[in-house]
């Protein structure tokens, strides 16, 4: 007998970069009640996960007194804020400082990639913590940023959550916390994209394909795309009358979501970018992540609650490896650029301040950015001293996290770190404080009981609010 896993294992790859399996977990019973409906600025949310940790002193929180191999090479310039100063590879978003508050006292104790960003993502230390390769998704997890927003959220026509260009993952291994865990897969996001172990930094080379993956791949038609529908029906209906295993029918009904949710058309228009002016385009950046935060304001305008762009990149010459995680010398050689030559490089600190500036232009023009959060963060910062390879190294201690729109309190800083940006000097925020923050700003109730497997009751995410910034 064929059995039910096999087959949708098999149609999934007959579907080609459909691959709804992994794609799409979406909800097929009714939303556990949510809390009373609580005044809120925001409606929905970005979120710009940092894989690998920015360097909060070249970006965010620069020391220019600081001592040489503390300071940053790079100048500190004026923003539009008076007492706000940012990297001289930040000029334009020096320009949108009165709409961000930049928290700059974040802090836990985890140097591990793995055990951090599932503290990040999760609002709780991962205990114990499983290092890589161990630290891979499991029901027993709590649950994601993403998954709180469907889990607190009321539930509607599509997901709450979705997660682009690719899951946070490498080497096939898709990183804890980035799931809903104990909640269940109804509250997973949606990953689009594969999880790649190459793929070159830069400007992307299918630029002119204009979409990300959740559209029918090239010779793939809506109508070949029914037919299979209908085979699958058929197959499903006849491996049904066989079996009745528990947990194969909690799964009964996710082909059917996702068919539904591929031929929604505001969800899939909003992943079609070539219906942007050119203009709008180069303003973004013609890159991965310039589509990417582009793709993510045309996913919260289709009614998508919560979107999260994780900035991983991929490359050639490391399995994993990201411009963020600039340690200097050959461990990050790619292109000829190495620590802060990496910073600097078009695909990194430009492409960044590009994006993100252009986002925040793009939401206030367009009226949106009162009604939508945009949270940048991500799972430690770097060390205080530079290190001999010309780089910084993995540093939980105290590190910089940004909240813009959403009725968030613009041109501010909350918390403040030492001389040296090494540890926190006053006001400190946990992970879980900040998760805490994005849900209260956009009318969830992060203190809401819920159990985990063994009927154990804990908080939705464990934290306060920062009041003082909203």
């Amino acid at each position: 007998m064929l059995h039910r896993r096999d087959a949708m294992l098999q149609l999934g790859s007959a579907c080609g970069a459909l691959t709804l399996p992994q794609l799409l977990k979406s909800e097929k019973t009714a939303c556990a009640e949510t809390s009373p409906a609580k005044p809120r600025k925001a409606k929905s949310c970005i979120f710009l996960f940092m894989w690998g940790g920015q360097p909060q002193q070249d970006m965010w929180d620069l020391k220019p007194d600081a001592p040489e191999g503390v300071r940053s090479p790079f100048a500190p310039i004026a923003t539009n804020v008076p007492g706000i100063i940012f990297s001289d590879q930040m000029p334009m978003l020096s320009q949108h400082a009165d709409k961000m508050s930049i928290i700059r006292s974040l802090n836990h104790s985890t140097t591990d990639h793995g055990v951090s960003v599932y503290h990040t993502l999760t609002g709780r230390p991962m205990v114990p913590p499983r290092t890589f390769p161990s630290n891979g998704r499991r029901r027993t997890d709590f649950p994601s940023i993403g998954s709180m927003f469907s889990y607190l959220g009321e539930k509607g026509e599509i997901p709450a959550s979705f997660s682009i260009p690719r899951p946070v993952a490498h080497d096939g291994l898709r990183y804890a916390g980035t799931h809903a865990g104990f909640l269940g897969s109804p509250h997973d996001p949606v990953e689009l994209g594969q999880v790649y172990n190459h793929v070159e930094i830069g400007p992307r080379k299918d630029v002119e394909e204009d979409r990300l993956p959740l559209t029918p791949p090239d010779g793939v038609s809506i109508a070949r795309l029914k037919a299979r529908r209908g085979l699958l029906s058929v197959m499903e209906s006849q491996d049904r009358a066989l079996q009745h295993d528990p947990m194969i029918a909690a799964q009964q009904g996710i082909y059917e979501d996702a068919y539904r949710l591929i031929n929604s058309t505001a969800v899939a228009a909003s992943l079609d970018l070539s219906s942007e002016s050119p203009e709008n385009r180069d303003r973004y950046g013609r890159n991965e992540y310039g589509d990417s935060f582009l793709t993510a304001r045309r996913m919260i305008e289709a009614g998508v609650r919560l979107v999260t762009v994780n900035w991983m990149f991929i490359t050639p010459a490391a399995k994993v490896y990201n411009v963020w995680d600039t340690h200097g010398g050959l461990n990050d050689l790619e292109h000829g650029a190495t620590g802060y030559g990496m910073l600097k490089a078009h695909y990194c600190l430009p492409a960044f301040d590009r994006a993100f500036s252009a986002l925040l232009e793009d939401l206030s023009l367009r009226n949106m950015l009162d009604e939508t959060l945009v949270a940048c963060a991500g799972e430690f910062g770097r060390t205080p001293k530079i290190n001999p390879a010309n780089g910084r190294d993995h540093w939980p201690f105290c590190y910089s996290a940004v909240l813009a729109g959403g009725g968030v309190q613009g041109g501010s800083t909350y918390g403040s770190s030492d001389k040296q940006a090494a540890y926190v000097r006053e006001n400190p925020v946990t992970p879980g404080d900040y998760l805490a923050t994005v849900c209260h700003a956009c009318g969830l109730d992060s203190s809401r009981m819920i159990q985990d497997l063994q009927g154990r009751p804990f908080q939705v995410c464990d934290g306060e609010p920062i009041h003082a910034i909203l």
